[in-house]
């Protein structure tokens, strides 16, 4: 590949959605193209640490999503436009959109560039028969089961669904652009990269233009930490970095496995503790650590579920025990219990003994250790990031000899 393409990356802030969208940005820049990375301005460090482009975004919320009618729903297409600019002067041969960031989705619609959709954890559009996204259920087993659920994705599902595209369309009529009539007007009919690996999904049929390219990985530096001293099991305690402000799964697993022959890190993730945390002696607490140093050398990571943690565990053939907090957690812990590489452990269930015994099975049953190396193995063959550039690059081709 000779021609240098311009390629625009956007990516709502949080770090379960910014990294993975400058992994993408990295490994295109890798391939000799010149990219912009569209975030929130907290990142602009990070994202021109790595020698990318870098370029504020407006901020506004997406999940829940507020009435397109409120000032707030109108913010969407406001933000689009105010991206019309940006888009005039990169000229890029293609922009790249988190699921979560509708904007930049709507303004490559009105500036006629071609659009891939990067969608940093697993597939969320539902298959008919099967249970509906992040509430954590597994497959039917049986007939009767599948119908049962087609019913309710035909019926209760479907209404969300409606009621998702009429919103969209409010969107897209501000900006000047026809409605829609298909579902999931957000993720893109042409190209939507899945940074997840493929043993997480559930058997389906795939939609045309839809990728499972594996995890996009990438992290902030940060100096080693000081394991505790001792050979016994490394468990590594990651909860998520936008939930849980009162640290509650690292405290629970601490109190946990303070008596178990095990060492134990933990991390609040820079979430500052509102009341004191009693590190008992087995165990180091720190604020912030590197996960490229701990998931290695752990043989267990206990976490909320989000996806970036579970991925980065799963890469480095470490079981996980996820007690998931919020939103597609559920989905995730599930997905990791269905595909043998760990436990989920409801967070209603998120206390010592509960939380004791799930570790204790971990541990000393070699059958999870087992698939989270299955997995790793997949991983190490296939690069989320270098994949992802690949189609994006061959998407921004095609466009250019179409026309």
């Amino acid at each position: 590949m000779n021609e240098r393409l311009r390629i625009l990356v956007a990516a709502f802030g949080d770090a379960g959605h910014v990294f993975p969208a400058i992994a993408l940005g990295k490994a295109l820049a890798a391939r000799g193209h010149e990219v912009v990375i569209e975030t929130w301005e907290e990142r602009r460090q990070a994202v021109e640490g790595e020698g990318l482009g870098f370029a504020a975004a407006e901020e506004y919320r997406m999940f829940p999503p507020p009435d397109p009618d409120s000032e707030e729903g109108q913010h969407a297409a406001e933000a689009a436009r105010a991206l019309l600019p940006l888009l005039e002067d990169l000229r890029p041969h293609a922009v790249v959109s988190d699921i979560l960031t509708l904007a930049p989705t709507l303004a490559a619609e009105r500036t006629g560039v071609p659009l891939a959709t990067l969608i940093p954890h697993i597939y969320p559009v539902v298959e008919p028969g099967y249970p509906f996204f992040a509430i954590g259920l597994r497959p039917p087993r049986t007939r009767l089961g599948r119908t049962i659920w087609r019913a309710g994705h035909d019926r209760a599902l479907r209404v969300g669904l409606e009621q998702g595209r009429q919103d969209l369309n409010i969107q897209r009529s501000r900006l000047g652009l026809p409605p829609i009539d298909r579902f999931h007007g957000g993720i893109s009919p042409d190209l939507a990269l899945v940074a997840t690996y493929p043993q997480l999904e559930y058997p389906r049929r795939w939609p045309a233009g839809v990728e499972i390219t594996g995890p996009m990985a990438f992290e902030l530096p940060h100096p080693d930490v000081e394991l505790p001293p001792g050979d016994e099991p490394l468990v590594l305690v990651a909860p998520s970095t936008a939930h849980d402000s009162d640290n509650q799964l690292v405290r629970t697993a601490l109190a946990a496995l303070a008596e178990e022959p095990v060492r134990v890190v933990a991390t609040t993730n820079r979430v500052a503790p509102q009341h004191p945390i009693e590190v008992p002696a087995n165990a180091v607490l720190v604020e912030w650590l590197s996960y490229s140093q701990l998931m290695p050398a752990a043989s267990l990571v206990i976490s909320h579920g989000g996806h970036g943690t579970v991925a980065r565990a799963l890469g480095a053939g470490t079981p996980v025990l996820v007690c998931p907090f919020i939103g597609d957690m559920s989905e995730t812990a599930m997905r990791v219990a269905w595909a043998g590489a760990g436990l989920s452990l409801p967070w209603r269930l998120c206390r010592p003994a509960p939380l004791r015994w799930a570790a204790r099975r971990l541990l000393h049953e070699p059958s999870f250790t087992a698939k989270a190396e299955e997995i790793a193995t997949w991983g190490r063959g296939h690069d989320g990031a270098a994949r992802g550039a690949e189609l994006v690059e061959r998407l921004a081709l095609k466009e250019r000899a179409a026309a």
